[in-house]
């Protein structure tokens, strides 16, 4: 928990909910210990589809599908949705729920590894959701960029760890170094480029909202990454 729990609590009482199916797909999610985006997360996205009102939308991770099928509800414009997964049981889960749904022909859901599969994707999409495994979203970006139309809007979950982005890399345990190092690169990759404007967020496990932006400064410089400084994020 990121924020103070109980203001966390209160702030979740607030909630209206979701319709039948989404808090059906949810719950049955939860007892199978698969992770779905939390509440303040699901309200994040249901005021930014409101604001921006997506016609394409592009989702890394796709897990049961519930986080698709929100986004499909949720945004006030028809919209079509490209979904990514590569856990094969998972696949098969998310294609039942959206033929449950009556999204089938509506939710896109491709499957394989993330960054082969956005190698064969060309279009633009004007809303992408970032919601894979951790440590490959700093691989995953350039594809994501180049997919991201201007004025675009890329949401990026689970990006501070439950605070553990904050300890020195020799905190963090072994296993989970190589994450935090990735994610550390991410978000100052996010908050430091040319072409993005970018927020990170601490709500749920931390989310980042950027807008892809036009060029400022050097022509030169359109889309290139910016690294830190040797240490600078390295404790």
């Amino acid at each position: 928990m990121i924020t103070d729990e109980r203001l966390s609590t209160y702030i979740n009482s607030l909630d209206s909910g979701n319709p039948h199916f989404l808090a059906e797909l949810e719950e049955e999610a939860h007892r199978a210990y698969v992770p779905v985006i939390r509440k303040e997360t699901q309200n994040l996205l249901k005021l930014l589809l409101a604001m921006n009102r997506p016609e394409r939308i592009l989702e890394v991770g796709t897990a049961v599908g519930f986080s698709a099928l929100l986004m499909e509800y949720y945004n006030p414009s028809p919209c079509e949705i490209t979904t990514i997964e590569n856990y094969a049981k998972r696949v098969v889960l998310a294609r039942e729920n959206f033929v449950r749904a009556g999204k089938e022909n509506v939710i896109k859901l491709l499957e394989g590894d993330a960054g082969l599969v956005m190698q064969g994707l060309t279009e633009p999409y004007d809303f992408i959701f970032m919601d894979a495994a951790k440590g490959q979203y700093i691989h995953f970006l350039p594809h994501v960029l180049r997919l991201l139309k201007p004025g675009g809007v890329l949401v990026s979950d689970n990006v501070l760890q439950d605070g553990d982005i904050l300890e020195s890399h020799f905190a963090v345990t072994r296993r989970n170094r190589t994450i935090h190092k990735r994610m550390r690169e991410y978000l100052y990759e996010l908050t430091h480029m040319d072409t993005l404007t970018t927020s990170v967020l601490p709500i749920g496990d931390g989310v980042t909202v950027s807008v892809k932006m036009g060029m400022r400064g050097d022509p030169a410089k359109l889309g290139r990454v910016l690294m830190p400084p040797n240490g600078l994020h390295e404790e």
